[in-house]
């Protein structure tokens, strides 16, 4: 038989595999001045003229807020196993102290309950960068007393829905939240003082410490308990020893500095170092780092690209090559005489380029990293320009392409022998996406933000096929 007729082995995966999807509170709820919910940081900066694209705002977003019930219909209608949201911290805790809201409370309780009465398990991510802004008023993330604010919101969540909500994460991408946010200034809450944004970096890791320690004083034992970490793949342009060096200042940046503490109960000394001309660590209490070194149940990864460097400064003109977003100010504090590149290859219209081996270099790294413990790819997902076409369908054969890509990798991890027990496309649907507003489509299901009527792609018919077969169809299949 020819080799063009061989029949093609289905790529399949285990059978208690998770099939999921993601979003965030900002990105999608709406009802921001609604049931007591006050602003976060994220509606400060969305309405401050300059910080988002064509000042576009998550007031509306996709009105999840009202239409939750139809959204969840939809993940069972496409077969979704598992859905992972966040809480919206100003909606439950106004000022970000004291008692709860129950009216806040009470959308996520029938939020989970309208999950678990379709079958779907409810994944909660505690914090996806929407600080209430009368905690960034007194200071946000580089003050320590921010973390302890933290871990009162954790407990208070954690009471509430414990119960019912098997899946935790305490927070979703704190690399974003500090360096984004407090030296390149291109996130909420827009500030660019790079000595502050490796305070920051600490305090998450702090808060993450203290809010897991809250969360177990009042939850089952049998929850879950992760945090979710856009842990970079960052690769050197050549084996020179200075681009070598210039690899691992970017890797210290992008991932020690969150995995040294959480997973191993100390810092990077090679980060300490390369940043002792900004800031001395002396925040760094006693026991903080026993602290932050909480035993977890399972660890959330999230890849999109990889990122490749070189010695020597970046060039002076146009937007750094990081796929961060354009700003004069470094999400990278110390490492000003690193450069960036792009990766050669397909792109998506977020500008980062395609690679799937990244996703398994990433997979294996943390397999090797933190052996034993159970990995979720808790993001993975790519932006493309989609349009209804004349009879209301939405192809998008790349976005199925990308998955198909990026799954299989996933699959050729768990035969390497990573733990690897669930995957969640980013995202379920188009939403706001932060500073780039709604101009850049992430979602399986296509929103017409004018009527916010939800059609999926076809490559939400793809995922739903894979999800109730567990295998993945062909790339043509949809």
């Amino acid at each position: 038989m020819p080799e063009s007729e061989q029949p093609v082995t289905p790529v399949t995966f285990p059978p208690a595999f998770l099939w999921g999807a993601a979003t965030s509170a900002y990105q999608i709820e709406g009802a921001v001045r609604e049931d007591g919910r006050t602003p976060s940081i994220w509606d400060t900066f969305s309405h401050t003229p300059g910080r988002t694209a064509g000042g576009e705002t998550g007031d509306i977003a996709v009105d999840h807020y009202h239409r939750y019930r139809e959204d969840v219909a939809l993940m069972a209608e496409l077969g979704l196993t598992a859905y992972r949201f966040s809480i919206s911290w100003s909606r439950v805790q106004p000022t970000g102290r004291g008692p709860a809201v129950q009216r806040g409370l009470d959308f996520y309780r029938s939020l989970v309950d309208e999950l678990l009465a379709h079958g779907i398990k409810p994944a909660v991510t505690l914090y996806h960068w929407d600080l209430p802004q009368e905690l960034e008023d007194a200071g946000g993330w580089p003050e320590r007393d921010t973390a302890y604010r933290f871990a009162e919101y954790a407990q208070i969540v954690g009471e509430a829905l414990g119960d019912r909500v098997e899946q935790w994460i305490t927070l979703n991408e704190p690399w974003c939240s500090a360096f984004l946010g407090y030296a390149s200034g291109v996130h909420a809450p827009g500030r660019t003082d790079p000595a502050a944004s490796l305070r920051a970096a600490h305090h998450l890791n702090l808060a993450h410490g203290l809010g897991a320690s809250a969360l177990r004083s009042v939850m089952p034992a049998r929850n879950s308990l992760a945090v979710s970490l856009n842990s970079s793949v960052v690769r050197a342009v050549s084996d020179d020893p200075a681009d070598l060096a210039a690899r691992q200042r970017i890797d210290d940046l992008a991932n020690g500095v969150f995995h040294g503490p959480m997973l191993h109960g100390a810092y990077p000394q090679s980060l300490l170092t390369a940043t002792e001309s900004l800031t001395d660590w002396s925040y760094v209490q006693d026991g903080d780092l026993a602290l932050i070194n909480q035993p977890l149940d399972a660890l959330g990864l999230n890849y999109y690209t990889p990122t490749l460097v070189s010695a020597g400064a970046s060039a002076p003109t146009g937007p750094r090559a990081d796929g961060h977003g354009a700003s004069a100010y470094s999400p990278w504090p110390g490492a000003e005489d690193v450069a960036f590149h792009q990766t050669p290859g397909e792109r998506t219209e977020m500008g980062w380029t395609i690679d799937p081996s990244g996703l398994h270099d990433l997979i294996m790294r943390y397999a090797r990293e933190a052996p034993g413990l159970p990995l979720y790819i808790t993001e993975n997902g790519a932006a493309y320009d989609d349009k209804p076409d004349p009879d209301g369908h939405v192809h998008d054969p790349e976005r199925i392409a990308y998955l198909h890509g990026h799954l299989s990798a996933v699959r050729r991890s768990i035969e390497d022998g990573a733990d690897v027990r669930g995957y969640y496309l980013w995202s379920l649907m188009d939403n706001f996406e932060w500073s780039y507003g709604y101009g850049k489509r992430f979602g399986a299901v296509y929103v017409d933000y004018t009527t916010l009527e939800r059609t999926p792609k076809s490559s939400a018919l793809w995922y739903g096929q894979a999800a109730r077969t567990g295998a993945l169809p062909g790339v043509e299949s949809a």
